[in-house]
């Protein structure tokens, strides 16, 4: 590979064989691999197949032309990143500069230079590869509080780039705490603690995320979760209450069989606040440091519900507004009352989980 010209995957696009048989031997011999196409049809659809690291792209083509398979490539989120640079005759400079002005890294000017072609190829790579970086980078913070399924889709969806701001959205939010941590946290080794308190993360975390939930923010021996966002689901309502029966039915009594293992007999109980409503959903912080979190009555609510379970034989609060959106029956649900909360005037109905 010559020196000084980083390695990649290039998509040829000329009408011309002759054009493209040039650079791709030149490409080739820099190390390169390439792949061609004749016309714009046959470059969306290569693209689309096997998405290239860099696009030579003539303009003057029959049926679809350069400009607009630049436009539709810089109007896609999933492509808008890969760099173009425009393939162009003298006599095409206002072309050259609507491309530009369109998205194009650059242009190549015929008859091909050797020395040119590296240079834009090289400039085009290497802002390929800090793409490649930051997407890596975003990967890992979505990662970190939604389900890898919906990973991809967040990431095309944003064009792979954390954005400050955020949207209004109907989702259901889920609190959940456990009872007397900080009790057991005062009388037990530093150590164990964390160790202890990972278990019953761990396992209520995968609740959510199994779900389609996603996670956003632990609070100490607490969580907060999301359903039907930053992905919308029509039954957010659904997923989170099948993520409340597994938190209470399988994930807390194999926590504290954990437990009781480790000479820890007496078990933990839950407290989990459910409620459906609209809220703002999205990225807070700086450039430098950003958190996904929902905000709104709706939030509040549902953290205040969770907090309302103690003192009650109830370890999981639901508010009517999640129950009302239900598309699946849930014989497992019991009325409990109409219960004050606090910042609310109305009275709201709360439901709970017949346990076992």
């Amino acid at each position: 590979m010559e020196d000084g010209l980083e390695r990649g995957r290039i998509l040829v696009v000329d009408d011309d064989l002759v054009n493209r048989r040039v650079l791709e031997r030149a490409l080739e011999r820099a190390g390169h691999e390439t792949v061609s196409a004749a016309d714009g049809a046959q470059a969306l659809s290569a693209i689309a197949e096997d998405p290239p690291d860099l696009v030579l792209l003539d303009i003057v083509m029959p049926g679809i032309d350069g400009i607009e398979v630049l436009e539709r490539l810089k109007s896609d989120p999933g492509t808008q990143h890969i760099p173009v640079v425009m393939i162009s005759a003298v006599d095409e400079t206002e072309a050259v500069i609507r491309c530009i002005e369109s998205g194009a890294e650059d242009f190549l000017p015929k008859p091909f230079d050797a020395r040119i072609l590296k240079a834009r190829v090289n400039a085009g790579l290497s802002k390929m590869r800090i793409h490649d970086l930051e997407r890596a980078r975003v990967r890992d913070v979505f990662s970190r509080f939604l389900p890898e399924s919906t990973v991809d889709e967040v990431l095309r969806r944003t064009g792979g780039e954390l954005r400050l701001g955020g949207v209004r959205v109907a989702a259901t939010m889920l609190f959940c705490d456990l009872r007397g941590f900080t009790t057991f946290a005062e009388s037990t080794d530093a150590g164990e603690v964390i160790e202890v308190l990972n278990m019953d993360l761990g396992g209520m975390t995968d609740a959510i995320l199994d779900r389609g939930g996603t996670l956003v923010d632990y609070m100490g021996d607490g969580l907060l979760a999301i359903f039907g966002a930053p992905i919308e689901s029509e039954d957010h309502a659904d997923r989170a209450l099948d993520a409340v029966r597994d938190m209470l039915r399988a994930k807390l009594p194999r926590f504290n069989g954990w437990l009781a293992g480790r000479g820890h007999p007496d078990p933990f109980r839950m407290g989990i606040g459910v409620n459906t409503g609209v809220v703002m959903s999205g990225n807070v912080g700086s450039e430098r440091r950003l958190e996904y979190t929902v905000i709104g009555d709706a939030t509040n609510t549902a953290s205040r519900l969770e907090g309302m379970t103690k003192g009650t034989p109830h370890m999981a609060f639901i508010a009517d507004a999640t129950v009302e959106l239900l598309r699946s029956p849930a014989e497992d649900l019991r009325f409990v009352d109409e219960l004050e909360v606090r910042g609310r005037a109305a009275r709201v109905k709360v439901w709970t989980l017949v346990e076992g």
